[in-house]
């Protein structure tokens, strides 16, 4: 018969190891959280696209297949890297205040390593089994969402624009890793992805305005009190959108069928801008950020659907 004292001995070691499996679990998940999954996937697929629409000849898979690994780890490790920075921000806002490090879940210190060491073995990963190219691509855009548009969004609404420059380099990656070159379809495709994020993010700061503006996140719908310059971008974003959609059949990237889906969804797009900017609501601009989260994955699914 076991004595008593070796049996509490043996529940409270089970109840130790219990628990430190339980942190161990809370912890990947809270690192994989700091790496934004959503985000870094829709990066992988843009980047799969821009491979796909760049081939001339046969798909390397083994290529491809490294391309996305080092994607998925030099964006998943970009992204965490911006929360470090960004902590005390996220801290101040309710969307964003259950984070693992505004909410103290993990360290500074703690998504700082992780981040630095996932990002640079993202980097090292493209340069060693892709492409010196590709390598400098995903290098840019770490280096500008992190040291351009980071720190401006707490200066100037022209963060948006900025920020969208790394936000429309993932396909050029996939472009230069099947091609080895920045041709015109690379930059029409950065084009798309480039305008795209216009009316999509100044969506999301037209529904969270007060939230950015108690952060003091100087995102136009938080500067422009009115409103009428952000509706008027929103706007002009969805037409410049709608005409260089266009250009992948233009160029010969893409067929017909392309070209009317994306004129299609392109004309829907503008109206619903419109609809915002004649008669600004929150429920207007849910509807064009909801517009925009579809329309991004039907035109790429028809640009590689229709690829000539």
């Amino acid at each position: 018969m076991t004595p008593p004292a070796l049996d509490t001995a043996r529940v409270s070691t089970e109840v130790v190891v219990g628990a430190l499996a339980r942190d161990r679990r809370r912890v990947v998940a809270d690192l994989v959280a700091l790496a934004k999954p959503r985000v870094v996937l829709m990066v992988m697929v843009t980047t799969a696209v821009g491979y796909y629409v760049g081939l001339t000849g046969a798909p390397d898979y083994a290529r491809l297949v490294h391309l996305l690994i080092g994607t998925l780890l030099a964006a998943g490790g970009t992204l965490a890297l911006n929360q470090y920075w960004e902590r005390d921000v996220d801290a101040r806002m309710e969307r964003t205040r259950a984070r693992p490090l505004p909410d103290g879940r993990l360290a500074p210190l703690e998504a700082l390593l992780f981040g630095g060491a996932v990002t640079l073995v993202g980097l090292a990963y493209l340069g060693a089994l892709v492409s010196t190219l590709s390598l400098v691509v995903t290098a840019l855009t770490t280096a500008l969402y992190l040291f351009a548009y980071t720190p401006l969004k707490l200066r100037t609404p022209l963060c948006t624009i900025v920020g969208a420059v790394p936000g429309a380099l993932p396909p050029v990656t996939g472009w230069v890793a099947s091609r080895d070159d920045l041709g015109v379809g690379a930059w029409v495709l950065f084009g798309i992805m480039f305008l795209w994020q216009l009316p999509h993010t100044l969506a999301i700061a037209r529904l969270y305005r007060d939230d950015y503006a108690r952060a003091g996140v100087r995102l136009l719908p938080v500067v422009d009190a009115e409103g009428t310059s952000t509706e008027r971008q929103i706007v002009t974003g969805c037409l410049a959108l709608l005409a260089v959609s266009l250009l992948p059949t233009l160029i010969g990237l893409a067929g017909p069928i392309y070209f009317v889906g994306a004129f299609l969804l392109g004309a829907a797009f503008v109206v619903l801008g419109a609809r915002q900017a004649l008669a600004p609501s929150a429920g207007s601009a849910r509807r064009v950020l909801l517009a925009s989260l579809l329309y991004l994955p039907v035109l790429l699914a028809l640009l590689a659907f229709d690829k000539v």
